[in-house]
């Protein structure tokens, strides 16, 4: 009897240890659109205010990308899925970027430079989505996630900007 007590004891904390490791409250959930280095760059980053400018950084790589792929059309079949996964990729930099602005603001962070980053970069972006928008080649075959990407930038840059105005200089005491 005190055997199967034992037995069970043991498989419910092992179940126990398993599902608490497991769940995604533990591990890093990566994001499908990063890669593992840049997964790694955004981890090590010690702030929100980092973190916010290599995400601008990042989203300005898959901008550049989709600009190469757009110039310089080669008859792959997966072209669309391409064009799709760049402009969702970027859509997530710049989705991320904006909610690390709340995220600094309950921490109390400065994220100046963060927001003069995604500033700059949302605003160099959206010119060239909106013209995309207008008379983009492969239109039909991106429309969606185009208009997804625009959205992004335009909620993005309104984020910033209104944090911008908000921030006041952190608060030095003296000690």
């Amino acid at each position: 009897m005190r055997t199967r007590i034992t037995v069970f004891a043991a498989g419910a904390l092992g179940a126990v240890l398993f599902l608490a490791a497991a769940s995604p409250g533990r591990q890093q959930i990566k994001k499908d659109y990063l890669s593992d280095t840049e997964a790694d760059k955004i981890r090590d980053a010690g702030n929100s205010n980092a973190r916010m400018v290599l995400f601008a950084a990042f989203a300005e790589d898959r901008l550049n990308k989709l600009k190469y792929t757009l110039t310089h059309p080669n008859g792959e079949r997966n072209r669309a899925d391409q064009i799709n996964a760049l402009m969702n990729g970027y859509s997530g930099c710049i989705d991320d970027a904006a909610d690390l602005i709340e995220v600094a603001k309950e921490r109390q962070q400065d994220i100046r430079a963060g927001l003069k980053a995604l500033i700059s970069k949302a605003k160099d972006a959206l010119p060239y989505l909106q013209e995309l928008q207008k008379n983009g080649p492969e239109l039909e075959s991106y429309k969606v996630t185009l208009d997804d990407a625009i959205e992004a930038t335009q909620d993005a840059l309104a984020d910033a900007q209104k944090a911008e105005k908000e921030i006041s200089a952190p608060i030095r005491r003296k000690q």
